[in-house]
């Protein structure tokens, strides 16, 4: 039985933040307390982000912030966001939002309880019975696990409508207290977003999803994640990843092609989560593919920089709009360290 795709919508925060603003913004906060700023500041223009969105203005980040001021800001931010992905996806869709059977919300940038989509029933009118899944931890892996985790409960339930929506702030996590290259790294690279999805067995649409899979590599935890402490989330970013992309991905796309019984030869179009510029490049060196191949992964990391989970989706979007059809593999990697793999056929 087949699931399809029946909506697909991004969205940004309001706050626009152009690259050499937030870098004049780090370099003050920064520069004269971290000895290795001005040698990594070239980074800022080779990043291949050009500007990204935040849930705060520029101004925020001028004094340190404790753990209850980022998520007090994650709160009022994701509620409004998840409003208006959600709701721009259920028109695609051509559905209210009273009709959602599932919602599933991903997210690893901050903690809500009661949930996200709990703090948003009331504004978007879901039904009462709505059953409510929320999964943490996924980190840039979760737009493309969440289609997978979505899609299995879209079968589970043949005719019902799972809605998904990934919400992420990862500029909130900006440190001025630990000095380390990664954070550097992140406040080069970081941005906010959210993507909603809505999927069904009844067919809205011409793009159908394929069996997904994840593939997660043994003691490589140390890779990628969340430092936790009571400042807020401290990232993890090993220096390895471009190389490891390269020795791995074409072995794990291989398998996720076999699990999903697909010929590789008869994908169309790679679609993966651009971490950023050097990722991009080692998963088309991994694939085989022309430089430059993959030019909606640089252009959403160019427009919007890197918004961990919802990026995947970002770039589908883009992909989409340009009218690519065929066989698509959507990819991305998270914490895990995994890699995340949902195949879709467009008509």
């Amino acid at each position: 039985m087949p699931v399809y795709l029946n909506g697909l919508a991004t969205r940004v925060p309001v706050h626009e933040l152009p690259q050499t603003l937030v870098e004049d913004n780090a370099r003050r906060i920064l520069g004269s307390r971290y000895a290795q700023f001005e040698r990594m500041s070239s980074s800022f223009q080779t990043s291949g982000v050009e500007k990204r969105y935040s849930f705060a203005p520029i101004d925020w980040f001028q004094e340190p912030k404790n753990w209850q001021e980022r998520n007090s800001l994650y709160l009022e931010g994701a509620k409004e966001i998840f409003i208006k992905a959600a709701q721009e996806a259920l028109k695609e869709a051509n559905l209210e939002a009273h009709e959602v059977d599932t919602i599933v919300t991903v997210s690893s940038t901050g903690i809500a309880t009661p949930t996200i989509e709990a703090l948003a029933f009331k504004a978007m009118g879901f039904n009462p019975n709505v059953r409510r899944i929320p999964v943490f931890g996924l980190g840039c892996a979760g737009g493309v696990s969440g289609l997978g985790i979505a899609q299995s409960l879209a079968l589970a339930q043949p005719d019902s409508n799972v809605l998904l929506v990934v919400i992420e702030a990862c500029t909130l996590s900006f440190r001025s207290d630990r000095l380390q290259k990664a954070d550097i790294i992140a406040t080069i690279l970081f941005g906010d977003g959210a993507a909603a999805t809505v999927l069904s067995t009844r067919q809205n649409s011409d793009i159908i999803l394929h069996q997904g899979s994840e593939h997660i590599w043994p003691d490589t935890l140390n890779i990628m994640g969340w430092d936790v402490d009571n400042t807020g989330l401290g990232v993890i970013f090993d220096r390895s990843i471009p190389a490891f992309v390269q020795e791995h991905m074409a072995k794990a796309v291989s398998d996720a092609c076999q699990k999903a019984k697909f010929n590789q030869k008869d994908i169309s179009r790679y679609v993966f989560h651009p971490g950023g510029v050097k990722v991009v490049e080692s998963i088309e060196t991994a694939l085989g593919l022309q430089t430059g191949t993959l030019d909606a992964e640089r252009e959403v990391l160019r427009e919007y920089g890197n918004m961990s989970a919802p990026t995947a989706l970002f770039v589908l979007k883009d992909v989409l709009e340009k009218g690519k059809k065929g066989t698509l593999m959507l990819g991305a990697l998270g914490p895990g360290f995994t890699a995340s793999f949902m195949p879709l056929e467009i008509g």
